[in-house]
Parts: C-alpha cells; structure tokens; sequence
C-alpha cells in the first residue's frame, strides 16, 4: 500500500497561516481560496458571554468568535464601549466589556449582520 501525501507546509513562523493550495501566506493567496483565511460574518458564529471568574465578582461581558482581523476586531470593541457606554479591552481575539450588556450587545450584532449566539446562562 502507498501512503497518501500530506498537505505540507500549514503554518510558517515567517508568514502565518498557508494557503494548502498556492502555498503562499494566506494575506497573499492568489488562488482564491483563501481556505485559512477567516470566513466573515455570514458563516461564523459570535458568541456572548458573561463572566465573573477571577474579576473580584464584577461581570464582564465576553465576546468570543468574530472572525476579522485585529484593526477590525479593535474597532468593534471600540463601537460596542461607545454602544454601552463603559470600558473593556481586545485580547487575544476576544472582546472584552466591563458590566453585565449582553442583550444590549447580542441585538447590535445581529443588526450588524453578525450570527450571534447567547452562551452561558
């Protein structure tokens, strides 16, 4: 029996994702199918959250899943602080927002065209 080759090279600590077709960085994929690219709003589902674990019991509210890229990312976080009126963060693709607004949130997703979901209780 013959084994079937692998796809090669996925990831380089010089470009980031590969694209498996082109074998170029995702951000220079000239194929068209950007395969490791993220999907957008239509196919990605953001979940929000809130949490209190290790906050000294202040809420947060957590929003997990938005597939863009760190300057979008940042700026959503930007309109949603504006939307809530308080503070928060962007870390490690998750949006951070000081206080309990999630449906407050989930509903300025939703218009925005996002698929959203309501994790946690």
């Amino acid at each position: 029996m013959s084994k079937k080759a692998t796809s090669g090279l996925v990831y380089s600590t010089e470009g980031g994702r590969m694209c498996p077709v082109c074998r170029k960085p995702v951000a220079a994929c000239f194929c068209g199918t950007r395969t490791g690219a993220p999907a957008g709003r239509e196919s990605s589902v953001v979940r929000v959250s809130r949490e209190t674990k290790g906050r000294g019991g202040k809420a947060v509210t957590v929003i997990r899943g938005v597939d863009a890229d760190v300057a979008a990312l940042a700026a959503l976080g930007k309109q949603l602080r504006t939307l809530c009126g308080c503070g928060g963060t962007v870390k490690d693709g998750v949006i951070e927002v000081q206080g309990d607004h999630c449906e407050r949130v989930v509903a300025h997703l939703k218009e925005a065209g996002w698929a959203v979901k309501r994790a946690g209780g």
